[in-house]
């Protein structure tokens, strides 16, 4: 598998929720899209919590830790994150609270009480302590591996799971019972009706801002989200992709569609 190089260190950009008590396990597995349950003592799976309509309100990494979990969610998000928890809350006995003392730590290379990222191999390992000097080359890494970011590329209440690629890595189980939005997600899973996915582009010539269309003649078949260098990610109409006659272009820059190494599903023309 491709490896991504990154420099070790924090992302400011991530923040930690701690979710205790005896009901923990039950409470977020009753939210969240992957399976919660059966995560044993320092393993951790994506996931999300959607809308009752199925999209992604908040995607995470979420880490089985003693008594409860550790939740590596967007820092810009981890308010509103807070506040949707708490209102789930009920008469749960869960103590849910932001754990300003820890951050979150990647590496590109195994540490010390450090997890796998559950969403590929690719992109190394994460772990969650104290803070230390902040990672370089990392967004980059995760554009050219095909990963979206929680806050730059997804935002809240936009993309379906499938089409935020949750289910090809490992933020969905359908196995498990009900959790909010489910019944969307696991019709979309069964007609096979995902018919838009985020995936790692190649820009040749000046990257487009972004927003920008990508198009093949006069049809529209992406959009493109963040970038790094000539990188970038983008959101792809499998349907008119497979039906693309002229050259991709974005303002008139050449655009190349690829293939991640996780994606279990075809990429019309991908390099």
């Amino acid at each position: 598998m491709q490896k991504f190089d990154f420099q070790a260190g924090t992302l400011p950009g991530r923040a930690v929720i701690a979710v205790r008590g005896p009901e923990a396990a039950h409470f977020l597995h009753n939210l969240l899209t992957a399976d919660i349950d059966h995560l044993a003592e320092g393993e951790a799976t994506y996931a999300a919590l959607l809308t009752p309509q199925g999209k992604i309100l908040f995607d995470m990494l979420v880490l089985k830790q003693g008594d409860g979990f550790l939740i590596d969610c967007a820092a810009a998000q981890r308010a509103d994150l807070l506040k949707r928890l708490a209102m789930y809350k009920l008469r749960a006995k869960v103590e849910i609270a932001a754990r300003d003392d820890l951050a979150v730590r990647v590496s590109p290379v195994a540490v010390p009480g450090g997890y796998r990222d559950p969403r590929s191999e690719a992109i190394g390992w994460r772990v969650i302590g104290a803070p230390g000097g902040e990672a370089e080359g990392y967004e980059a890494a995760c554009i050219a591996a095909g990963l979206a970011d929680s806050a730059a590329d997804l935002g809240s209440g936009e993309f379906f799971p499938h089409e935020a690629n949750l289910d090809q890595l490992g933020g969905v189980s359908f196995k498990k019972g009900c959790y909010v939005g489910q019944e969307v997600v696991s019709r979309m899973e069964h007609r096979g009706t995902a018919r838009s996915r985020i995936l790692p582009v190649s820009v040749d010539g000046p990257m487009p801002a972004k927003g920008t269309d990508i198009r093949s003649g006069d049809k529209q078949v992406g959009t493109l989200l963040s970038s790094s260098g000539s990188n970038a990610l983008a959101l792809i109409r499998l349907d008119r992709l497979a039906e693309a006659t002229a050259p991709l272009l974005a303002n008139g820059a050449s655009v190349t569609v690829k293939k991640p190494a996780w994606a279990r599903y075809e990429v019309p023309g991908a390099a």
